[in-house]
């Protein structure tokens, strides 16, 4: 009785499930709706309010602030201030924070499993480049060393593959063998919906410069997995 009441005064506002489980837990810490997202947004670095804002569009500023708090009080975002010239205040994960990206990449390669889920709706930059790391199949990439650049919207992106491992990061899109620019949705219809890149180019949807043949082969490393229900009749559903 004594550690509840301790508990809800360290904690006054905080909506608890009452249950000792990591899980549980773990649902208090990122469970509120767009937490996890505002800790996606944030996978590959600081960003400043309004971009995050920006990079979900469906949030409203005043939920968003009561996101950062709530994250911040958690201990898994920090607010700094940028120095001269930038002098802007940002937003990052704590060292903790960011180990949460196994939990946001197994999320996201498990529910791309549903029938429901729709790839046509609006992606982020970020989000783009962290499926990246997540559906990246390492057997297809043997034999493979290649830097593809990218530009999408006002952020630059280069993401190497080297030995079989891949890194995606902010980083000069120019030094890429290929460079694209576009939205990251015409990007993701390349990668994952195999939509070709002239059908692409032909709507202005996407700008291809440099090496295409080196990007062709850098879009068949990501597969995804059968759709729940896809199996063939008779075999049992594995976890991916």
């Amino acid at each position: 009785m004594k550690l509840e009441k301790i508990t809800e005064k360290s904690h006054p506002a905080r909506r608890t499930y009452d249950d000792a489980c990591g899980t549980a837990h773990g649902m208090e810490l990122v469970g509120e709706r767009w937490a996890l997202l505002v800790m996606r947004e944030l996978m590959l670095g600081p960003k400043r309010f309004s971009d995050l804002r920006a990079d979900l569009p469906g949030i409203s500023a005043n939920v968003l602030t009561q996101r950062l708090e709530g994250l911040e009080a958690s201990g898994l975002v920090l607010r700094r201030k940028l120095p001269p010239p930038a002098a802007a205040q940002v937003y990052e994960l704590t060292p903790w924070g960011y180990e949460a990206e196994p939990i946001v990449q197994s999320l996201g390669r498990w529910a791309t499993r549903s029938p429901l889920h729709d790839p046509s709706l609006p992606l982020s930059a970020t989000s783009l480049m962290l499926s990246f790391r997540t559906m990246f199949d390492p057997a297809r990439a043997v034999g493979l060393s290649a830097r593809i650049g990218f530009r999408l919207r006002e952020e630059e992106f280069l993401v190497v593959v080297e030995d079989g491992r891949i890194a995606a990061n902010r980083g000069p899109a120019g030094e890429g063998g290929a460079v694209l620019t576009g939205e990251p949705t015409a990007v993701a219809g390349a990668v994952y919906g195999k939509v070709p890149l002239a059908a692409l180019e032909a709507h202005g949807a996407l700008r291809v410069e440099g090496d295409r043949a080196l990007f062709e082969r850098f879009a068949t490393l990501f597969p995804l997995p059968p759709k729940v229900g896809a199996e063939p009749q008779g075999q049992a559903s594995l976890s991916p």
